[in-house]
């Protein structure tokens, strides 16, 4: 839900890459040398109320010991950022590009490498190791690190005690879930409270998504190839998604307002997202205390599936030829690469689940959540961050996804799942070699 999909974009992503190896670096702007007596740097990110507000955090965290250093933080819609990225990338233009941006992880291995020379490596200023597993695979190429991992997007499983109470179940019986535990409990909500489960939007799978990466595979296999046709998580994953349609427990919404609105206004008994869905959930005052947080169901019917999985996040890259490379690494290293005073205030203020590993250290994160009954969500979100997965996203999820829709409400439909996937396969391949 909270991400966009954007299949025009990744195509053009995708086009770029040719153009960025065919370019002549002689046609392009001359890379401007990093001048010590410019103290300015431009950083770019979309959402005002999560990315701007941590951006402007660290720029304040870093101008009280830079008071001489100038930081511009610039809002953005991210399909506007993709787009400006490519065009100029892509001619080597650089003015009036930023010195840190916003990449979400989805994207991150398609510009990594249709542009790895413009991105600044950034191993003298964070290691791996510092941050969720997870989450470092995606900004790395050819074994160097090249951005700043930001935010979890940890699957959970927000659920309303009274409901799965008046349901006959417990709130230990909603640890550790299979999906098929998900929709016995479901069916009982749906017979006993009279509401669903959960929501479900036909046009967006993030589910099969999540699912998928619960048994460590994506769309994509390890070398980047499209993966559908012999994808035995993804069909495990189709299956569930299924399994629950065909239970009738789901709420059908067409957007984002449905879907909030669902929850807030107790149209279903739980969401099944990332922790970022957390703020939106508390929107509804009147509910503080009959909501609690549980693992990610796994698929009993997959052996390598874990209750752990992911769905969004994103991180700071710096582009280096813009001019400010060291002043942008210096930034990030004394923000968002290891200040853990930064991430405990952003726990406060923007409810961020932080993959740096030490931001469990942060006092915020112990905190009880008086919403959710006093369960310390974000010491569990952190703990489940840990165990998710680590896939390739390859360079074209949005585009695979795009076409993946259809397929899935195909076979929802009846259509035989093999033979859907078999052509479904040969579309795929297709739209990421244009």
């Amino acid at each position: 839900m909270k991400v966009k999909k954007v299949l025009a974009v990744m195509m053009a992503g995708t086009m770029a890459m040719g153009i960025a190896v065919c370019s002549d670096a002689g046609l392009g702007t001359v890379k401007a040398a990093d001048d010590a007596s410019d103290k300015t740097l431009t950083i770019w990110a979309w959402d005002e109320a999560f990315n701007i507000v941590a951006a402007n955090e660290a720029k304040e965290i870093y101008q009280k010991e830079n008071p001489d250093a100038e930081v511009n933080v610039v809002t953005m819609a991210q399909d506007d950022i993709v787009a400006k990225l490519n065009t100029s990338l892509s001619s080597q233009s650089y003015d009036g590009l930023p010195d840190i941006v916003l990449i979400e992880d989805y994207k991150a291995q398609g510009y990594l490498t249709a542009y790895t020379d413009e991105f600044a490596e950034l191993d003298d200023v964070a290691k791996p190791d510092d941050f969720a597993a997870y989450k470092t695979g995606v900004n790395q190429a050819d074994g160097k690190m090249y951005g700043i991992p930001f935010d979890s997007g940890v699957a959970a499983t927000f659920y309303r005690t009274d409901y799965i109470e008046e349901a006959g179940y417990t709130q230990e019986d909603m640890q550790d879930l299979t999906w098929e535990k998900y929709i016995e409990i479901g069916k009982a909500v749906k017979e006993k409270c009279g509401v669903d489960m959960c929501t479900l939007d036909p046009s967006d799978i993030g589910q099969i998504r999540m699912m998928m990466q619960s048994a460590g595979s994506w769309y994509t296999d390890a070398e980047g190839k499209v993966s559908i046709a012999d994808n035995q998580a993804l069909k495990d994953a189709v299956t569930e998604y299924k399994n629950l349609v065909d239970a009738g427990i789901t709420k059908q919404v067409a957007d984002w307002d449905q879907f909030v609105g669902a929850f807030n206004n107790g149209e279903v008994a739980s969401v099944v997202t990332g922790c970022w869905i957390a703020p939106s959930i508390q929107k509804a005052e009147d509910q503080s205390g009959k909501w609690a947080v549980a693992p990610f169901p796994k698929m009993e019917i997959n052996d390598a599936s874990i209750n752990a999985s992911s769905i969004g996040g994103a991180g700071w890259y710096v582009l280096k030829n813009v001019g400010h490379e060291e002043l942008a690494k210096d930034f990030l290293a004394k923000t968002f690469a290891g200040n853990v005073d930064l991430m405990n205030q952003l726990v406060k203020d923007i409810t961020l689940v932080s993959t740096l590993n030490t931001a469990s250290e942060a006092p915020n994160y112990s905190e009880g959540s008086e919403f959710f009954g006093g369960q310390k969500i974000f010491d569990d979100f952190s703990n489940w961050t840990k165990e998710v997965p680590s896939v390739n996203y390859g360079m074209h999820t949005y585009a695979i996804e795009d076409i993946m829709t259809e397929a899935v409400q195909a076979i929802v439909g009846g259509a035989d799942m093999d033979s859907v996937l078999g052509d479904y396969q040969i579309q795929a391949e297709a739209a990421v070699a244009q």
